[in-house]
């Protein structure tokens, strides 16, 4: 492989951003970055440890659900899950992390880069309540760059369009979870419990 090493090497081959390319990154929240947090029900937060390993983690809820407590802060519900926690343990370690929320049918992103902390509890915290439930903790983030990053990547993709899509090509989640953690339960037990019961559970503890 003939692999870049050095910086020098790199903007040879990709170029120089153009100067209103590096006007777009930010160090606040626009009025039209909060409009866009208010329609995102997705994010992905990645995080790394001490020794540089990173993780990189989905997170959902209805729109609007990053909670933007001022120009330079947002915090993120955590919701029950699997309880390994990656991202929470690295944030320990490092607190340095970066977010990518997206917005269904839009091909552009808005990337928040920063600085976070767990929080266990915060008078915002009746704000995030979604079906019942309210979060244990947040990771509540201060920002220190924010910029809309362009569709190519989501038009290459296709990703909005349905004909594209082939969800039933793939391993089912069942079939994935008797593969790799319970070889012993049978698959059409595996298959119910990820049937629609597995929505009805998602808000508990």
């Amino acid at each position: 492989m003939d692999t870049i090493s050095t910086t020098e090497e790199l903007e040879d081959l990709i170029g120089l951003p153009l100067e209103r390319t590096r006007k777009k990154v930010r160090t606040s929240l626009s009025e039209f970055d909060r409009q866009w947090l208010a329609a995102s029900p997705f994010c992905v937060l990645s995080t790394t440890d001490a020794n540089g390993r990173v993780d990189a983690s989905p997170k959902g809820d209805p729109a609007g659900f990053i909670h933007v407590l001022d120009e330079h802060t947002i915090a993120i519900p955590e919701r029950p899950g699997n309880k390994l926690a990656f991202g929470f343990h690295n944030i320990l370690e490092n607190p340095n992390v970066g977010i990518l929320s997206v917005v269904p049918g839009r091909t552009d992103t808005l990337r928040i880069n920063g600085t976070a902390r767990i929080v266990r509890d915060a008078d915002f915290f009746d704000q995030m309540v979604v079906k019942g439930h309210r979060p244990r903790a947040a990771v509540v983030v201060s920002v220190e760059e924010v910029f809309t990053h362009c569709g190519k990547a989501f038009m290459r993709s296709g990703l909005w369009q349905p004909e594209t899509w082939d969800p039933e090509n793939l391993p089912s989640i069942a079939v994935l979870a008797q593969a790799y953690t319970q070889p012993e339960t049978p698959l059409e037990e595996l298959e119910s419990y990820y049937g629609p019961s597995y929505a009805e559970r998602m808000y508990r503890d």
